[in-house]
């Protein structure tokens, strides 16, 4: 079983989602209005929201690894336009 997690800005969470759903996933969890500093020093703090640019999203999959080269194929060209990270790691469970 494979964990993806995906930070997204909120503005793209609906599209995100539907391409998650088209893939077929089994379902995800949504944290909204996720703040922190990313890698590249940028901070996203919950005063962005009120300016209009928003805060990030973190969504987490749980799936078979036979789903994630669809996955990749469909959620890269989301993440390249929109911008986001996305991490897959081994997961078991408990």
């Amino acid at each position: 079983m494979k964990r993806l997690d995906l930070l997204v800005n909120e503005r793209e969470l609906e599209l995100l989602l539907k391409r998650l759903e088209q893939v077929g996933v089994p379902g995800y969890s949504v944290n909204r209005h996720v703040t922190g500093r990313g890698g590249s020093g940028t901070v996203v703090s919950e005063a962005m929201e009120f300016s209009g640019l928003g805060a990030n999203a973190h969504v987490i999959v749980f799936c078979d690894s036979s789903l994630l080269e669809s996955l990749a194929a469909e959620l890269k060209p989301v993440l390249k336009t929109y911008g986001g990270v996305a991490y897959v790691s081994d997961a078991q469970p408990l």
